[in-house]
């Protein structure tokens, strides 16, 4: 019973300085996703992965949930080197870098072919370069997936749907402007606010992708649905450069490596999950799937923002991203 009880207490007392036994380095990684999301079952390959090719050396302890905090706050804790590793949406990482605000301009990617294809080329290489000066590492681009707008009210099939709607979003400058040019009136707003904030009318709507809005139980205060793909949102998985500066090479290949495996794996069950959360919807609202013509409308409408917000991003930037597109749909 003694041998028990002692060791129960040594597995809490690493389990609480997150050390395990023979680990030389460990990553607390946290995000603000729950711990059902495909952005969870990556960080549990990523785990898998570095713990089994550093032969032990590296431990990673996860925590999903916002346990550590928000995107911002966990951010912060990397520049810090209170904390090893997050995976924020890139729009809470304009903070930082400015530039990143290129993936918040509304309908800039048609599809996720092509967000794969600008975020893993020369364009997505050249904003993770700007991290270190930030005090982060930019691993790799995961994914969170196009946002789709739900609402109590009524069916948004056009932009004058979304007229005098409360839509919360992010704390973004170029999301609030985009809801705005629409119509609606946007509501930013702390994501851990939001479902509370929808049960007592305070906002309308809100916009995230399909499986944060399963997984959310968003369905029990929202009644109505509609593909807008208004924005695709990256995730970047961070890890703090204090900690990274730390590593030896071999491990720090270790950690690159699985970010990239991870990656991939990311994004194909992401999207999996994403089609399915969609179906399991349809049974529990009323999902509106734009036509061509109807999703048209919805970027015309949003043309002006990216006028204003050039000088802010850097028309460079803007034409670059716009010239890579229109050559990879030829």
């Amino acid at each position: 019973m003694k041998l028990r009880t002692g060791i129960a207490a040594v597995l809490l007392v690493a389990l609480l300085t997150g050390t395990a036994f023979g680990a030389q380095f460990t990553i607390n990684a946290g995000i603000g996703l729950n711990d059902k999301s495909a952005q969870f079952q990556s960080l549990k390959f990523f785990k898998e992965i570095v713990e089994k090719n550093s032969e032990g050396k590296i431990e990673v302890v996860l925590f999903h949930s916002s346990q550590l905090g928000d995107d911002r706050t966990m951010m912060e804790a990397l520049k810090m080197g209170t904390q090893e590793m997050t995976c924020p949406s890139t729009a809470p990482m304009t903070a930082f870098v400015n530039a990143f605000k290129i993936y918040d301009l509304p309908f800039i990617f048609a599809g996720e072919d092509v967000a794969d294809y600008i975020l893993d080329g020369p364009v997505g290489k050249k904003l993770l370069d700007m991290l270190p000066a930030q005090g982060m590492i930019g691993l790799a681009y995961w994914e969170n997936g196009f946002r789709m707008l739900t609402n109590s009210v009524h069916s948004v099939k056009s932009p004058e749907d979304l007229k005098g709607l409360k839509i919360r979003t992010m704390e973004n400058p170029i999301h609030l402007a985009a809801f705005k040019v629409m119509g609606a009136n946007p509501t930013p707003m702390a994501f851990g606010e939001l479902f509370s904030a929808m049960q007592q009318k305070v906002v309308d709507g809100q916009e995230n992708p399909w499986g944060t809005i399963f997984l959310q139980n968003f369905f029990e205060v929202q009644k109505f649905a509609t593909d807008t793909g208004h924005v695709y949102s990256p995730f970047v998985l961070l890890i703090s450069k204090i900690f990274w500066d730390k590593l030896p090479d071999d491990m720090k290949k270790v950690v690159q490596d699985a970010a990239d495996q991870a990656k991939v794996h990311n994004r194909e069950i992401n999207r999996k999950m994403n089609a399915e959360y969609l179906e399991k919807l349809k049974e529990k609202m009323e999902v509106t799937i734009l036509t061509p013509e109807q999703k048209a409308a919805f970027q015309q409408a949003c043309q002006p923002i990216y006028d204003q917000f050039a000088k802010d991003i850097g028309e460079d930037l803007i034409k670059e991203v716009q010239k890579l597109t229109s050559e990879y749909k030829k």
